[in-house]
């Protein structure tokens, strides 16, 4: 729990504050965005909720937070609701889980109802309470791994769910070594009629992306939306392979479709196909010039 004594001067006052134990993740400034902003590298409440959607909002970045830096003055009665409210919808059948892990440095991991086996994209923290909804939205058959930086509590979610996990053989390593499912080779892979699973290599030598009804692109560490730049982007000071050949992947996934990019760090982005064809042009120009 966050610590009221190392609590940020920043804070306006109020009941809900971040304590200087933040790492910047900016996690709840994009799930909370009218009470948390970032202030002197780390995040602040500059506004108390004003409503019960707000507070809503904020509880669920407080359980999300992977550093449980967000904290409340008075004891928070209505947490159950917010944990009730994990996963939150993002649109038709997927949703975000919260509950991000340190582990892998707050990355969003996200949930896909699916008649054919529900999936887990990336881990988030093993908590009960997530626990609890996953049982109760179906359990988990596949737990999709984008790369191998964002497997935080990965082992957990196998053994309590008994789920297939789905990893490239190469970004397998000591801790992932009992994946269930190893993707080799640069070719897709179809999980289902309508799950495509994509080769990206560039962060990591065996980053891959999933497609879900030629809609949602779930894209772990290899894309994102960039708040201050306002277009999709890759990391280049986080590219832990090739930049050269993220450019390659990049390209090719420019000749997919789709509306919706959820990575696991940086901001997500929605809109429709023609317009997010244009933002990977945009994107794949601007990688080649940094």
């Amino acid at each position: 729990m966050a610590n009221l004594k190392l609590r940020r001067p920043e804070n306006v006052n109020g009941d809900f504050y971040v304590d200087n134990t933040c790492i910047d993740c900016d996690t709840c400034r994009w799930m909370a965005p009218e009470v948390f902003r970032s202030i002197h590298e780390q995040s602040a409440v500059y506004q108390q909720p004003k409503n019960s959607t707000e507070r809503l909002a904020a509880l669920q970045a407080l359980l999300s937070c992977p550093t449980n830096s967000i904290g409340t003055v008075e004891k928070p009665e209505d947490i159950k609701i917010a944990q009730e409210n994990l996963p939150i919808s993002v649109a038709e059948n997927v949703y975000h889980c919260g509950y991000h892990s340190e582990k892998s440095y707050a990355a969003a991991s996200y949930f896909i109802q699916h008649p054919e086996g529900n999936i887990l994209v990336d881990s988030p923290r093993f908590t009960a309470p997530l626990v609890q909804r996953l049982e109760e939205m179906g359990g988990i058959a596949y737990m999709y791994l984008t790369h191998r930086d964002d497997i935080a509590d990965h082992q957990k979610f196998a053994e309590h769910f008994q789920c297939q996990r789905i990893l490239h053989l190469d970004d397998i390593a000591a801790g992932t070594r009992n994946v269930e499912i190893q993707l080799t080779g640069l070719e897709q892979f179809a999980l289902t009629t309508d799950v495509l699973i994509i080769p990206v290599p560039g962060h990591s030598p065996g980053h891959t992306v999933l497609l879900y009804k030629n809609k949602f692109l779930f894209t772990g560490d290899h894309l994102a939306w960039s708040k201050d730049l306002q277009q999709l982007v890759a990391f280049r000071n986080f590219c832990w392979y090739s930049w050269t050949e993220q450019i390659k992947s990049m390209t090719k996934l420019a000749n997919y479709s789709f509306e919706w990019v959820l990575p696991g760090h940086g901001r997500r982005f929605h809109a429709d196909a023609d317009t997010m064809h244009q933002q990977m042009e945009k994107c794949i120009e601007w990688m080649k010039a940094v």
